[in-house]
C-alpha cells in the first residue's frame, strides 16, 4: 500500500493505492464523518465490489444506491435521484456518500455531495483506471448538458480517495485501454521520461501486470496531486491536465455520449493537438508519430468518427469550458513533456487541422 496526499491546507487528504483495500474495515473510518453512510454505485459494480464495501462498513447506518451505467446517465435526471433517496432517507450534512465505480460515478456522487444542503463529505472509491489516475483527485464533479460535457458542476474536494488495484482485473480490455489513454496525457504535458517509459512498456499494462499498473497509477497521481496543490480550481497551470480534452468533448457530445468511452476520444484529441502544436511549429513529423503509435499501441483510435464533420467539431468546441472571450483555447505541446494552453494561433491553422482529420 502507497500513500500520496494532495496538500490543500486543511482540505487536503491522501490518495491510498493498493490490493485488497476494499476489504480494509478500518482503513475508511478516519474519513467517515458520521453515522450515515450512502455507498453509491452502478449496475456493473454492484455485483462485483458492492458487498465488499458493505461489509466493511457493517457497523455503520448504510443506504445502498445502484445507478444505471454509462456517460448518458451523467446527467441532471440521475443527479435528482441522489437527491430523492438523501431526501427521502432525511440524510444531515453528517452523512458521507461513497463513490464505488468509475469516472462517472465519481463526478455524479461528487456533485451531489457538493449540492446536498450545500456540501457534505464524499470518498472516492474509482474502480477504473482512468478514474484511479485521472478523474478521483482533484475535486472536480459536474454532470453533461446536451450541449456540452461537464458543463454543470462543481469543485468539491473528497474526503479521501482509496484505489484498490484489484478491482482493475475486472476492468474489460476496452475500459483498460480508455484509463491509459489518461495516463500518456501525463507523459505529454509533464515528464518526457515517463511518456519514453509507456513507449517501452505499454505492454505491460494491455497485460495487466500489477506493478506495472501500480506504478503508472501512482505517478499520474504524483502529477495531478502536485498541479491539484499549485490550482485546485484552474486558474492557470490545471488547464494543462485538459490536452486533448477540447477536441475529445465535441467528439462526446457530437455522438450524444453514446458508443465513445472518455478516454478514447481523449485519446484522438491528443493525436489532433499534437498536429496542431506542428502545424504551429513546435513538433516536428517525428514526434507527432510517437504519439499517435503509442496511442495506437495502447488500442486507442487515433482517427474521430467518421461522421462528423469539422463544423461538428466547431459547434460543440465553442461551448467547452476553455473558451474566453469568444475564443477556444487549446493546450499544445512546445515539446513532448511539456504544454501550454494558448488561443493566439491562426484561426486557418485550426481550420487545417479539422479539414486534416475529417475526411
Amino acid at each position: 500500500m502507497a500513500t500520496l496526499n494532495v496538500e490543500l491546507g486543511n482540505r487536503s487528504y491522501p490518495i491510498i493505492v493498493g490490493n485488497g483495500l476494499l476489504r480494509d474495515e478500518a482503513l475508511l473510518a478516519p474519513y467517515i464523518a458520521g453515522d450515515e453512510v450512502v455507498v453509491l454505485t452502478n449496475e456493473t459494480i454492484a455485483p462485483l465490489y458492492l458487498d465488499q464495501v458493505t461489509t466493511s462498513l457493517k457497523d455503520r447506518q448504510l443506504i445502498c444506491q445502484v445507478l444505471p451505467d454509462g456517460e448518458q446517465f451523467k446527467n441532471l435526471d440521475t443527479l435528482q435521484s441522489i437527491f430523492d433517496t438523501l431526501l427521502e432517507n432525511r440524510c444531515s450534512r453528517t452523512t458521507t456518500l461513497i463513490a464505488l465505480g468509475g469516472g462517472v460515478i465519481g463526478d455524479v456522487v461528487g456533485f451531489a455531495a457538493a449540492c446536498y444542503q450545500r456540501g457534505i463529505p464524499f470518498i472516492q472509491l474509482p474502480t477504473t483506471l482512468l478514474a484511479q489516475v485521472d478523474s478521483s483527485v482533484g475535486g472536480k464533479t459536474a454532470v453533461n448538458h446536451p450541449q456540452g460535457k461537464n458543463m454543470i458542476g462543481a469543485f468539491h474536494q473528497p474526503a479521501c480517495v482509496v484505489s484498490d488495484t484489484g478491482t482493475l482485473s475486472t476492468l474489460d480490455p476496452r475500459q483498460l485501454a480508455a484509463g491509459i489513454a489518461e495516463v500518456i496525457k501525463y507523459g505529454l504535458i509533464r515528464d518526457q521520461k515517463f511518456f519514453s517509459w509507456l513507449e517501452e512498456n505499454i505492454e505491460r499494462l494491455l497485460r495487466y501486470e500489477d506493478d506495472a499498473l501500480e506504478f503508472v497509477i501512482l505517478e499520474s497521481c504524483r502529477h495531478k496531486a502536485q498541479v491539484v496543490a499549485n490550482d485546485e480550481r484552474e486558474a492557470g497551470e490545471r488547464a494543462l491536465l485538459n490536452l486533448g480534452h477540447t477536441f475529445g468533448h465535441a467528439i462526446e457530445a457530437a455522438t450524444d455520449y453514446v458508443g465513445w468511452l472518455h478516454g478514447e476520444a481523449v485519446a484522438v484529441g491528443m493525436v489532433m493537438a499534437a498536429t496542431m502544436s506542428q502545424k504551429m511549429g513546435w513538433l516536428d513529423a517525428a514526434e507527432v508519430e510517437r504519439v499517435r503509435e503509442l496511442v495506437k499501441r495502447a488500442g486507442l483510435p487515433s482517427e474521430p468518427p467518421a461522421s462528423m464533420s469539422p463544423d461538428d467539431f466547431m459547434k460543440h468546441m465553442t461551448v467547452d469550458k476553455k473558451v474566453s472571450s469568444g475564443r477556444i483555447r487549446f493546450v499544445l505541446l512546445s515539446e513532448l513533456g511539456q504544454a501550454s494552453l494558448i488561443s493566439d494561433y491562426p484561426d486557418e491553422l485550426l481550420t487545417e487541422v479539422l479539414d486534416a482529420f475529417c475526411v
